[in-house]
């Protein structure tokens, strides 16, 4: 069996075949992969807790996820729930959110849900627009597209940089044509109905691009993702990190927490090994950094690394949304008061184009709220005798209201930032029992985190939880790759394929397949590479 502590701030020694920067979903899949080909796997976490924006945390009497609300193609029927019961020996388990996982609330009482299955789907929003059948059916048609051809694209990932340049156009040229549209162009061409549009895009909160910036292949992947329905990890979003880095421990591998990378060693014109802030060494021949590959080259690289092409071409793109959760414990029957484990999107108007998603005008409403209640999505979660559950509001803001603060320790920020953040959080909280009133009664706890907290604790730049913005313009450039122009350094996560958790889960395994191509893509094969 594999063993149950599988991290703590200690530095085994080596020798290490692999050193991993952060343990989110893509660094935490490229160690499990590469430890179950027996590699042994360095996992470094800067935070107190491993699991990037899949780990938990507390306050007295509650649990909350931080980035978890829904997961889609985890179950066996996919390839990629497949591979992660593989990296996992089949110990993370999975529940599903219901026949229906989202629920859409738009102006004038118009609801729409989004149901687990396409029929489903399908049935829903050709009820709620009869006059659009043809539209619907183009738009579903353009989904399959788009996940038809995502098996090439992910081929051509794993190509050297300047070789992508000329072998992109040849393996991923249909999939580069969906990517360099954009999802308000392709619906357009679709529909005249603004409020169709809206709807087909109403799920741009979970990839962080509004409509008139988001590639269209981004949007139509979350269509796909959600075909059949959504889950929830059985014992909450935390038992991810402890089931994917327990396959990492019994290898002979081992995440260290509270290891703050400071610089990548750069030796010979290769990567080999990393500084820790402390002043500690620890050297591999390859070092895979899934720290986002933005905020490696701005905070990792060495001077002089930093001033080169693919550099400058990264730096051209831009971070994706930032965001806000309002964190809340409530005392109560809240399935009674109307909460449930499908996750509730509010919107104010049928208007999704708009980028400021938060003013800082006093009175000012949140143009969208999203509701999630971890509590009743997870089946071992035992609410006690006060009957304890937990919710989140989250809506997006722009990084530029909080960047003010954003080299201040953190709860240490000053009177200037706490004021802010309690009169977002009480407007927010206003706009939430507009819309669940009988929740309020219920309320014990409410704590809100802002893009500065998100930075602090997970170093994303400028707060994003998407990392690079999902634009056509950031899937033209041909340095988002495993494969980095430094020998020995590798880019692990979501930015080296798509968005979320299993977008995220996708970089890793491209990531551990450049690494080791033959015995990755042997394993791949033998544990569901092919859909069925």
């Amino acid at each position: 069996m594999p063993p149950d502590k599988s991290w703590s701030k200690h530095i085994p020694d080596g020798p290490w075949d692999y050193i991993v920067i952060g343990s989110g979903m893509g660094g935490m899949t490229t160690a499990a992969l590469l430890a179950k080909i027996g590699r042994r796997v360095l996992v470094l976490e800067q935070h107190y807790v491993p699991g990037g924006f899949t780990h938990v945390f507390k306050r007295p009497g509650y649990t909350w996820d931080v980035g978890v609300h829904a997961v889609g193609e985890v179950t066996e029927k996919s390839m990629t729930g497949r591979l992660l019961a593989a990296l996992t020996d089949r110990r993370l388990e999975w529940a599903s959110l219901g026949p229906v996982y989202d629920e859409f609330h738009w102006p004038d009482g118009v609801r729409i849900d989004f149901p687990d299955t396409p029929q489903a789907f399908r049935a829903n929003l050709e009820a709620a627009f009869p006059n659009e059948s043809r539209a619907i059916h183009r738009y579903l048609n353009r989904v399959r597209e788009v996940a038809g051809v995502m098996k090439a694209y992910y081929l051509s990932r794993l190509a050297p940089p300047r070789a992508g340049k000329l072998l992109d156009p040849l393996l991923a040229w249909k999939a580069r044509a969906h990517f360099l549209e954009t999802t308000e162009a392709v619906l357009r061409e679709l529909t005249t109905d603004p409020r169709l549009r809206s709807v087909l895009a109403s799920q741009w909160g979970y990839y962080g691009s509004t409509p008139h910036n988001s590639s269209f292949a981004i949007q139509a992947l979350v269509t796909k993702h959600f075909q059949w329905g959504a889950h929830y990890p059985v014992g909450g979003s935390g038992r991810i990190a402890r089931e994917l880095l327990r396959t990492v421990a019994a290898a002979g591998g081992w995440t260290t927490i509270r290891a703050d990378v400071s610089e990548i060693l750069i030796e010979g014109g290769r990567a080999a090994g990393v500084r820790l802030a402390d002043g500690r060494e620890v050297r591999a021949p390859t070092v895979i950094s899934a720290a986002g590959i933005m905020s490696t080259l701005r905070r990792l690289l060495p001077e002089g690394v930093a001033d080169t092409e693919w550099v400058s071409s990264v730096e051209e793109l831009r971070p994706a949304s930032a965001h806000v959760c309002l964190y809340l414990g409530f005392e109560g029957d809240i399935r009674e008061a109307g909460a449930s484990a499908a996750n509730k999107w509010f919107y104010e108007t049928w208007n999704s184009e708009a980028d400021a998603w938060y003013c800082d005008e006093p009175g000012s409403r949140a143009p969208v709220l999203y509701c999630s209640f971890p509590s009743l999505k997870d089946p071992e979660h035992d609410p006690g005798p006060k009957v304890r559950h937990t919710g989140e509001v989250v809506t997006f803001v722009p990084w530029a209201s909080f960047a003010e603060w954003q080299d201040e320790p953190w709860k240490k920020r000053g009177e200037a930032y706490e004021k802010k953040k309690k009169d977002l959080e009480e407007r927010l909280l206003a706009q939430f029992f507009e819309h669940m009133p009988a929740l309020e009664p219920m309320l014990r706890f409410a704590e809100l985190s802002t893009p500065v907290s998100t930075q602090h604790f997970a170093r994303p730049i400028e707060g994003s939880i998407y990392g690079i913005e999902p634009t056509p313009k950031r899937f033209g450039n041909p340095w988002l790759r495993p494969r980095s122009p430094i020998p020995g350094l590798l880019f692990s996560g979501s930015e080296v394929a798509t968005v979320g958790v299993i977008g995220a889960m996708m970089g890793g395994v491209l990531a551990a397949t450049s690494a080791e191509p033959v015995g990755a893509l042997r394993y791949l094969r033998r544990h569901g590479l092919r859909d069925r």
